[in-house]
Order: C-alpha cells, then structure tokens, then sequence
C-alpha cells in the first residue's frame, strides 16, 4: 500500500508549486529539465538557475512569440534562448506584454529549433491551467532526480502527463441544497469538484426541470466584474440575470456556472487584457498578446454536468456556436438555440462587435 500521489496528483502539486514560485522538475527519456513560471520567478532564482551548467530558455507561446518577433520553431511554441546578459527584467519583458508599447524594439531574439520540445509544452500548459502568464524559464538539468531529491522537488514524466494533458476530468456532484431565489423559491445549487484539483462548477437549477424533455439551459462562465460589480465592458451580468429570469418565468431550467473567467485565462490575466485594450487592442488581440488563444475554455465540462444531472437534451441559451458544436459532439442535443441579447452599452459595444466579427457570435 502506498499513500504517494499519482500522476494526476502531481500534476495539481506541480500547479500550486508554480504559481507560488517554487521551480517544479519535468523528465523525459534523455532530457531533464527545471521549470519555472516566468510570472512567479524571483531574482534569486533566476541567478541560481543562472549558476546551473545547462542551457536555459524562456518558453513562449506562438502566440506570444508572434508578438515578439521571436520563431516558433516548434509550431505550437517558441523555446527562446537567454543570453548570458540578460537579466530578470529582460525575461520578465518576454512574458508580460504591458510595457510591449514602451519598448516596443525586443529583440532580435534567437529560438531554439533542434531537440526536445515535450517538456516546455507540458510547462506551458500547467502556467496556463495555473491561471498565470504562460511563459516559463526552462533550464537543462544533468542528475535530474538527485537535483529534484535534494531539492525537494516536484517531479513529472512526459510519459505519464502527455497521456492525461487535455484529457477531461472526472467530476463529483458533492453536495446540493434547496437555494430559494428571486426567480424561483424551488431553486437547488449543485457544486461539482474535479478528480484533478481544479475548480470546484456550479449547477444552479430552476424549478423542476422536466429531464424527458429539451431542458432551458445556459452554460455561463465566470466573469467576477460583470456578474457581481456590474462592470459595463462586458454584458455577462445582463447575460446571467436574464438567462435566471427567464428560466423563472418559463418554470424550470438549469444554469451550469462555470469557473473559468476571462474566457479561461483567469482573473489576473483578464484585467492584463483589459490593460491592453486600454491600450488600443481589441479583445481577441489582448489575448494573443498575452499568449493564448482567442478562448480557452472547455465547454466540455458543461456536458460533462449535464449527464451527471440526468438532462441530455437543452434549449441552450445562448450567442455562440461553439457551445451548441460542443454540446452535440459530447452527446447533449441541442434543439433549439434561444438566443440572449442582453446588455449592450456604450462602453461595450466595440467588444460586442469583436465576438460577431472575430469569435462568430450571432448578435
């Protein structure tokens, strides 16, 4: 019997460690190597992984990388090499794009096109899912165990964390309650939490949903400043209180509240994005800046729910057509789209037209 955790377990070890700045070890077959989110690197740190004997290299995304100038040999990143000169802020300035227009000549920037790239991208993808900028300082290690033992550190294996990387989590309905509300006293809140430590959904349901029939549904992702500070950049709060009144008014529905704000990026590097467009870039743009795609959020995770509550058929409320491809290709028939068009101002009408123009949003 063994109480050491799994792969999964490491990899949400691996994710906490990262977002708090402690270095984490990736091994693969001849290669080893000592990650560090850029984000959380320290000026300690960086000069220790300085004093290591291999070759260090800030890992980018393409789209980051496109900013930059930089190649991206590796199709999907860029592992860009640190000259000896460099210093903390210069690696900083690779990963934070918020001083990209004060000193917009970086460069030029040499990318690294031979060997091994599964370890950055494995690096990439947990600041990603660490809700930090995703960049990483990656630095060849020799003795990689000894280093991770006498270090303490977390170790993967690409062999054992490529296979569940993008893999859907299993999820756990851990408890319900009656929530009586302003739409409907007959209201019930489900919290499911993931087998892999990532956030917890939310099922908020609306009467007593008929589950032999198509089911008012709204997949409504997390948006701190619209839901709760009435933030009028965005029309998510209109979005969320309208989808709650209608399902108030028609008697029953179900409104899955997803955690995944900011298209998926989280809620620092949302207000990075909102820093941006201040900045002259329109929302799609701010991302790519950052480093991501245009969105980055799994709407798998709503089907997901949806079986575990017993309903495989909605009328989805919604604008967007990812969602209803989505739902029909994990199994939820969509019979009808109800469309929400709530909530446009003057402050965001120029975001509204990005998601027609550039994420094909029917409004």
């Amino acid at each position: 019997m063994s109480f050491a955790p799994d792969t999964s377990e490491q990899i949400a070890r691996a994710r906490g460690d990262l977002r708090m700045g402690v270095p984490i070890v990736i091994i693969a077959e001849g290669l080893a190597v000592l990650v560090q989110a850029c984000e959380t690197l320290t000026p300690a740190r960086v000069s220790q992984a300085r004093d290591l004997s291999g070759k260090t290299v800030v890992a980018v995304t393409a789209r980051r990388a496109e900013t930059l100038k930089a190649r991206a040999y590796d199709g999907d990143l860029a592992r860009i090499v640190v000259p000896s000169d460099a210093d903390f802020r210069w690696i900083l300035a690779l990963a934070d794009p918020s001083a990209d227009l004060r000193t917009p000549m970086k460069g030029p920037f040499q990318s690294m096109r031979d060997g091994f790239a599964d370890t950055h991208r494995i690096a990439l993808q947990l600041t990603k899912d660490a809700r930090l900028l995703p960049s990483a300082l990656i630095t060849d290690l020799d003795n990689a165990v000894d280093f991770a033992v006498q270090n303490n550190l977390t170790v993967l294996y690409t062999s054992l964390v490529i296979p569940l990387l993008g893999k859907p989590a299993h999820y756990f309905d851990v408890v319900h309650a009656r929530l009586p509300m302003e739409v409907s006293d007959t209201g019930q809140l489900h919290v499911f939490r993931p087998d892999d430590g990532g956030e917890e959904h939310y099922a908020i349901i609306v009467g007593t949903p008929d589950r032999t029939a198509p089911v008012l549904t709204r997949l409504h992702s997390a948006c701190f400043t619209g839901d709760l500070l009435g933030s009028l950049k965005c029309d998510c709060g209109p979005q969320l209180r309208g989808a709650l009144t209608q399902m108030g008014q028609q008697g029953a529905g179900v409104l899955l509240y997803l955690n995944q704000e900011g298209r998926g990026i989280g809620l620092a590097n949302k207000m990075r994005a909102y820093s941006l467009q201040d900045q002259g870039f329109d929302t799609v743009e701010a991302n790519h800046r950052l480093g991501f795609e245009d969105d980055e959020r799994d709407f798998r995770i709503g089907a997901t729910i949806l079986k575990k509550l017993g309903m495989t058929q909605v009328r989805l409320l919604t604008n967007n057509p990812v969602k209803i491809e989505m739902m029909q290709k994990t199994g939820i028939t969509v019979a009808e789209r109800v469309p929400l068009k709530v909530g446009e101002n003057h402050f965001n009408r120029a975001y509204l037209q990005t998601k027609t123009d550039k994420s094909g949003h029917l409004l």
